[in-house]
């Protein structure tokens, strides 16, 4: 449940602030290399984490931040991820290494229909802080009034 002291602290971002970000990449004949640097993702990354042998028809995310922003990459293979600002829902396919899903606060995301093999990179702006999260859906449509 999300306190009243903390409504003020979810940034009222919408649809449009969610970007895809080209990642910068070399290739020869031995094939591609991607690089991310700090000129590449809009924030200091803090965390990184994976998502990787999601089961068939399961789904991942199901939250929203207050503080932190994302980037989220598939390294392999594909899945969907859908965002929301409380108003409006957009579905994007997510298959490419060299391009990211740049999620900033204050956006419901969810990930799903992983593809067989998919691995699911987030670059993250902050360290895991669980009072940081909103989880319910409607806490979160709430919290966007205003």
């Amino acid at each position: 449940m999300v306190r009243i002291t903390d409504l003020k602290l979810l940034k009222l971002n919408t649809l449009k602030d969610v970007l895809k970000l080209e990642i910068p990449n070399v290739h020869d004949v031995r094939g591609k290399l991607a690089v991310v640097e700090k000129e590449t993702i809009p924030f200091a990354i803090q965390r990184v984490y994976y998502l990787y042998d999601v089961p068939s028809g399961a789904d991942r995310g199901g939250h929203a931040h207050k503080e932190q922003e994302s980037v989220i990459l598939a390294l392999s293979g594909s899945f969907e991820v859908i965002i929301d600002d409380g108003k409006d829902k957009k579905r994007i396919m997510l298959n490419r290494p060299d391009i990211g899903l740049y999620v900033p606060t204050g956006i419901w995301r969810e990930i799903e229909n992983f593809s067989s093999g998919s691995v699911c990179l987030v670059l993250a702006s902050t360290q895991f802080d669980e009072s940081e999260y909103i989880r319910n859906y409607n806490d979160f449509v709430s919290s966007k009034i205003g």
